[in-house]
């Protein structure tokens, strides 16, 4: 699995004019799900954006988790995270996992992010997405599930 995770002060994302997440203060996570990925994979990644400390403290250090802030998370489904352009100009999409099974795992993201104790908003799956952030820093982080174990 694959996220950009950006701190931001708010964030929304909208399908068709209608709003189906929203924060404030928190992270915006776009997460990817790539052939293989596994229930392990979501596990990881979540309980590290959970973790993660891009908060800063009262010194001004990169210190406090979303949950020491009382931030939230916006997670939305991006498979172009996966989008491979070694050859041509065009992407492929040969790494990213089917739609079943991306689905199954990005709602298991979900899922441990909010069983860490951190409201939880979402995208909505396969749709098109409008998605609208404001940067806090700007402070990006990648991580990678396979690259972790």
């Amino acid at each position: 699995m694959r996220a950009v995770i950006q701190r931001v002060k708010r964030a929304k994302v909208t399908v068709n004019g209608e709003t189906t997440g929203e924060i404030g203060t928190g992270l915006l996570v776009l997460l990817g799900v790539g052939r293989g990925d596994d229930e392990a994979a979501a596990e990881y990644l979540a309980a590290k954006t959970a973790g993660l400390r891009v908060f800063e403290d009262g010194d001004g250090k990169m210190n406090l988790s979303v949950t020491d802030v009382g931030g939230a998370v916006l997670a939305v489904s991006q498979f172009t995270l996966y989008g491979d352009v070694r050859k041509g100009k065009r992407p492929s999409f040969d790494e990213a996992a089917k739609p079943e099974t991306a689905r199954a795992l990005y709602e298991y993201f979900v899922g441990r992010i909010r069983a860490a104790g951190v409201r939880c908003e979402t995208g909505r799956f396969q749709e098109m997405m409008d998605v609208e952030l404001v940067n806090d820093g700007p402070v990006t982080i990648l991580m990678d599930s396979g690259k972790s174990f």
